[in-house]
Formats: C-alpha cells, structure tokens, sequence
C-alpha cells in the first residue's frame, strides 16, 4: 500500500531528516584514522537516545539478514558497501566508510547514507564517491510530478554510465514515511517513462550505490554485511526526498550541502 503524505506530514519527516543529518555529520567528522567503528556506533546511539528518538534498525529482522539487527548505525569499509555490521575494527588511512541510518521521532522515519574518506583520499575512491553523489543528485531532480519511477532509476543508471561502473539491482532505494522501508522498490537503473507515476506526497529513500568493477555482492559470515564479489571499493549515497508540486524536497539535507 502507498500512502502519499500531506505538507504537514512531510514537515514532520524533515524533523526527523534534520536530525538524521546531523548524525550523519557528526559521525563523518568523527571517523578518523585510529578511530574505533563500535565507539561510532556508541556516539550514534548516544545522540539517539538524548533526542528521545527511535532507531528503525534496531531489532530490524528481515529476510535477507541473519536474526534481528542490535546496532543503530550500518558501518561499512571498503569493498563492504550495504549493511556493515559495527564491530571491532580500527579505521585506517585510506579506508572508504560508508555510515547508513535511519531513525523515528514522533513516529515518522527518515533515511540517509553518506560515504567518507579516512585519512589521506585515493583519487580512484574519490571517483566513486563522486559519482555516487551525482546519481543521487540526478535522481532528486527526476522526482519531479508527472516523471515515473523508471525515469529516476535511469538517472541514476546514466551516471553509472557515464563513469563505467556497473549496477546492481537487487538493492535499492524504497519507500519510507511511518516505517523505513514502505511499498515502492526503487532500482538503480532502469527505463525512463516506466512504472508508476509520480505524485505529491509520495516519500521516497533514493540511495545509489556503486562498487568499482563489479555488480555481483557476497555476504559476510555476520549474515548481514553485504560486499563486492571481487573485493572492489565502493560507495553508498542516500537521501529521503518528498515529492511536491515542484522540484523534490530533500528532508535529510546536510547542512554541508546545498539547500533544496
């Protein structure tokens, strides 16, 4: 079922972006060389539970992971790009973090991932953060009334394109609004003027996610850290965008980022 959300509703999930957004900001300026991910996962669940927030990962148990999830925050490093398992390992020089959360307030999710750089950059690891963060940008701007579903799967499958990296499809972004993930699977590639209509109100998680050289992924014994099958680097950017009569409404803008 897809339930389009009123302006006030809306207002309430960008409460609820706003300050997803600020961990998100806090953790990348957090992660650092010699920097634990399990201290990571203790400052985010600190921030939580001051904000007298909930985590929607918390107790998540769905199909594709191994029992219900005990951590707020996804950690993932290097070739591990969707759901990293926070656990103990000591950020490096170079490493590619990739931090994903969701939380509530007040009953109304939001949803964001964003992809940093420990230490001294790669110009390589650059490339792919990069494009990441163009697909989603271009995918914000085809969330527009009147588009279809497949028009923002194609823009974010063109900037794949564009940069030579392949897609995978199997994981994507969705819809979201009183729970994290609502009806609507949102590929990262896919047929422009395909699929259901866009209407004001609808919610969406819009998250491209690349690996360098491959668009097959592999499981960690944890059950739940999913990486790339040929151990190539990868990225991970996400947004929860409102559709409205205009341009999309971004509810979980960084303040780092341009205002849309």
């Amino acid at each position: 079922m897809i339930e389009l959300k009123s302006p006030a509703e809306v207002d309430r999930m960008h409460v609820t972006g706003r300050f997803v957004a600020e961990i998100l900001t806090e953790i990348g300026r957090l992660a650092d060389v010699g920097v634990n991910l399990l201290d990571l996962e203790h400052h985010a669940r600190g921030m939580i539970k001051r904000r007298g927030a909930e985590s929607c990962y918390w107790d998540y148990a769905p199909s594709f992971g191994k029992g219900p999830f005990r951590n707020v925050i996804c950690l993932s490093v290097n070739d591990a790009v969707l759901h990293g398992l926070p656990h103990d390992y000591v950020l490096r020089d170079g490493d590619v973090l990739t931090a994903d959360l969701a939380v509530s307030i007040d009953g109304w999710a939001a949803d964001s991932a964003r992809t940093v750089i420990v230490g001294t950059p790669a110009e390589e690891d650059l490339r792919i953060v990069r494009a990441t963060e163009e697909a989603l940008e271009a995918a914000i701007d085809a969330a527009r009334p009147g588009n279809r579903l497949g028009d923002i799967s194609a823009a974010i499958g063109a900037v794949a394109a564009e940069y030579g990296y392949p897609v995978n499809t199997e994981f994507g972004g969705h819809g979201i609004g009183r729970t994290m993930h609502e009806d609507l699977h949102v590929p990262n590639k896919g047929t422009p003027g395909r699929g259901m209509k866009l209407r004001p109100g609808l919610t969406l998680a819009l998250e491209p996610w690349f690996a360098r050289t491959t668009d097959r992924i592999v499981y960690d014994p944890d059950g739940w850290t999913i990486r790339s099958a040929d151990g190539s680097r990868t990225a991970h950017s996400e947004h929860t965008v409102a559709i409205t009569e205009g341009d999309a409404r971004v509810l979980t803008r960084r303040e780092s980022e341009s205002n849309t």
